[in-house]
């Protein structure tokens, strides 16, 4: 993991702490690397409650109840799903913040509509909000988006703590 994305996980765990909010995860293509920053800091058991790797959609919805209808109607790489998988990761885990990461990182898998490098990222707080962030990474191969979705993911994970309350 690079030092980068350890520093900018210290700097959140560092946050949470001092807010007494507590963090879960949701991922799908990013396969618990965003737990895996968190929990690379020393502490963090004090913020990080738990991590769901949903990377089926029967995971989807028996880990964090994403209806399955919403995963037929618009599919697993969705800004409705991903918006699901933060929500039902704040009530599964009964956390303040939860963030969650749905894609498709390649090198197969893509499509006309859903392309390799489409990435769905969403954070919950268990007041309600959900921001969602849509990114197109491109192709670059399968570690880069991966990596470039755990970035993104970590700054919603910072934007969270510019609101009121969870």
């Amino acid at each position: 993991m690079s030092p980068a994305l350890v520093a900018a996980a210290a700097d959140l765990v560092a946050a949470y702490g001092a807010r007494g909010w507590r963090v879960a995860t949701a991922e799908s293509c990013t396969g618990g690397l965003v737990a895996a920053a968190l929990t690379e800091v020393p502490g963090s058991s004090a913020v990080f409650e738990r991590g769901f790797v949903t990377y089926s959609n029967d995971a989807k919805t028996e880990l964090i109840g994403v209806d399955a209808d919403l995963i037929e109607r618009y599919g697993a790489v969705s800004e409705p799903v991903a918006r699901a998988m933060a929500s039902g990761a704040v009530a599964a885990a009964r956390v303040e913040v939860a963030v969650a990461i749905t894609g498709v990182a390649g090198p197969g898998g893509g499509s006309e509509a859903k392309p390799v490098g489409l990435v769905h990222l969403a954070c919950a707080t268990s007041s309600g909000q959900v921001r969602h962030l849509e990114r197109r990474y491109g192709d670059l191969g399968r570690s880069v988006i991966r990596e470039r979705a755990v970035e993104d993911a970590l700054a919603l994970l910072r934007g969270a703590l510019a609101s009121r309350g969870p």
